[in-house]
């Protein structure tokens, strides 16, 4: 089921989307609902699952570690070679 949206904007900005909207051959609607699924698909869906999921992909690798100092002079001996 469908709903309606009224968004209120300035004379401008609303005339700066009609031009888009032309510009791109769709009507102002269509034009603001795929802005407004592209700003959506931008955000995560729910925050703690979207961090909670790249800690759980990270934890699957191993990588070397080393002691900060020794690490440290590590870099700074690759810098002199």
């Amino acid at each position: 089921m469908s709903k309606r949206l009224q968004v209120l904007l300035p004379d401008q900005e609303l005339a700066e989307i009609q031009r888009l909207a032309r510009r791109e051959r769709v009507a102002v609607g269509e034009w603001v609902r795929r802005a407004l699924r592209d700003a959506r698909s931008r955000q995560p869906v729910n925050d703690s699952e979207f961090k909670l999921k790249a800690i759980r992909r990270a934890a699957e690798y191993s990588f070397p570690t080393a002691d900060m100092e020794q690490m440290l002079r590590e870099i700074e001996q690759g810098y002199r070679d």
